[in-house]
């Protein structure tokens, strides 16, 4: 169903997308670290809940793009336009009452997640919060927009609005922290601005009529409660995995918070440089949902297994050059961030390089994998795996290495690698054994 040609337009395009992504919230870390610690660290604070909120955004997001997937692997395009934009409605609305609950509980929810930190480091995370609320809407409208691009095997038009909202993210980011000197205020202003653009580019371009997927009215929801039911089947799903994931992360941060400024923007430095040879492997896994949707869609399953293997092989070859550079070079990226004392530059490094060393052999089995699982429809058993594998492993013996055996930010970082073994055994089995077939649920 997919050449090598149609798979390299379709994962290059991803790849930059996926550097772009990280870009929005890497170039906010690195521009507003001439405002000192304390300001790097209320962003990363904020970005712990930001990414959990993303990933539910997305999950959902998901949801819908494998079911209209599915729907284009069987010729039925004006199904999959009607799950579009079923999917459409149901995020928005989603995303505007969560918007909603973090503006009013601002300060309730920052004491409640980090109450230890300083208050200098609260008070730049209470701006950053209130304004990155703001954007959940449109963050949310935009992956909805990108996914249905993606499910249409088209990722040139997310990957060109990306690098537009990039552009708009850092050109902000300079006029409002160095020009106007309005700290994590500006960068957080900036990310908004790009992402009312993102929405706004996303929903029109889904209007054209050439698409495969098209969405004709936007104003008359036209309700369809059983595609609805069938979204919200696969996307709760994939929001609880992704939703316990984050709230894990944001768990493990407050314990990494308990150990000072220095593990703080430690922590910030080395999950911001970990991130990007992940991007190569998001960029397959999402490429896995449309290729693998639209085979099991079409009810091809042995086209499906290939795939799989190889899309996940061309994560372990990309992600593991990556690695190796890093390796390499991670002193030299971490003195790109400026301003950081020795110590937090010292322990940043050790976690990148641990980090590298751990995610070649054990992140794409664990990661990109149980994508095609997730994009046969069997996103319960990943649901499952994921939020046990989090909570006993990543979670409890994050305090267990952490703070009882004394090793601090790098007891958490252990654990995190633990998780990641405990996953990979259990997408293997999984998907050696086969029961992940047989599990579509777009029906006519």
């Amino acid at each position: 169903m997919f050449s090598r040609k149609d798979l390299v337009r379709l994962i290059l395009p991803l790849m930059v997308e996926q550097l772009l992504a990280i870009t929005i919230g890497l170039a906010d870390t690195v521009m507003v670290s001439t405002c000192g610690e304390a300001a790097i660290s209320g962003i990363s604070q904020v970005d712990s809940i930001n990414v959990l909120l993303i990933n539910i955004f997305s999950a959902l997001a998901t949801g819908g793009a494998i079911i209209s997937a599915q729907y284009l692997g069987r010729n039925e395009d004006d199904n999959a336009s009607v799950a579009a934009k079923q999917l459409i409605y149901t995020t928005g609305f989603c995303a505007v009452v969560v918007a909603i609950l973090c503006i009013i509980g601002n300060r309730f929810i920052l004491s409640l997640l980090f109450g230890q930190v300083e208050p200098e480091v609260m008070s730049n995370s209470e701006i950053y919060f209130f304004w990155s609320a703001l954007s959940y809407p449109f963050l949310a409208l935009y992956n909805c927009g990108a996914a249905l691009f993606r499910s249409m095997g088209n990722s040139k038009i997310s990957m060109f609005a990306s690098l537009i909202m990039n552009i708009i993210n850092i050109s902000g980011n300079a006029l409002l922290i160095y020009g106007a000197g309005l700290g994590v205020a500006g960068a957080a202003i900036a990310s908004l601005a790009s992402r009312i653009f993102g929405a706004i580019v996303m929903l029109r371009l889904l209007h054209h009529q050439e698409n495969r997927i098209y969405i004709h009215d936007m104003r008359h929801p036209h309700l369809n409660p059983q595609m609805i039911r069938n979204i919200l089947g696969l996307g709760i799903p994939n929001g609880m995995e992704n939703g316990m994931f984050q709230i894990g992360k944001i768990l493990v941060q407050g314990l990494i918070a308990s150990f000072g400024t220095v593990s703080i923007a430690a922590n910030a430095v080395a999950n911001s440089v970990s991130t990007i040879p992940q991007i190569s492997g998001g960029a397959i896994g999402l490429a896995m949902i449309t290729v693998v949707g639209q085979c099991v869609g079409a009810r091809d399953y042995k086209q499906a297994k290939q795939y799989i293997l190889k899309l996940v092989g061309l994560t372990y070859i990309s992600m593991g050059l990556l690695h190796v550079f890093i390796l390499i070079t991670a002193p030299f990226i971490v003195s790109v961030f400026g301003n950081l004392q020795a110590e937090t530059a010292d322990l940043a490094v050790l976690l990148i390089r641990s980090c590298s060393l751990f995610a070649i052999p054990f992140w794409p089995a664990s990661f990109t994998l149980p994508n095609g699982l997730r994009a046969a429809s069997d996103v319960k058993f990943t649901m499952t795996v994921s939020i046990f594998s989090m909570w006993v492993f990543r979670i409890c013996f994050s305090f267990l290495l952490a703070r009882y055996m004394g090793l601090g930010v790098l007891g958490v970082w252990l654990a995190m690698y633990i998780d990641w073994i405990f996953r990979l055994i259990c997408f293997i089995i999984r998907f050696v054994r086969g029961k992940w077939q047989h599990q579509q649920v777009a029906a006519a």
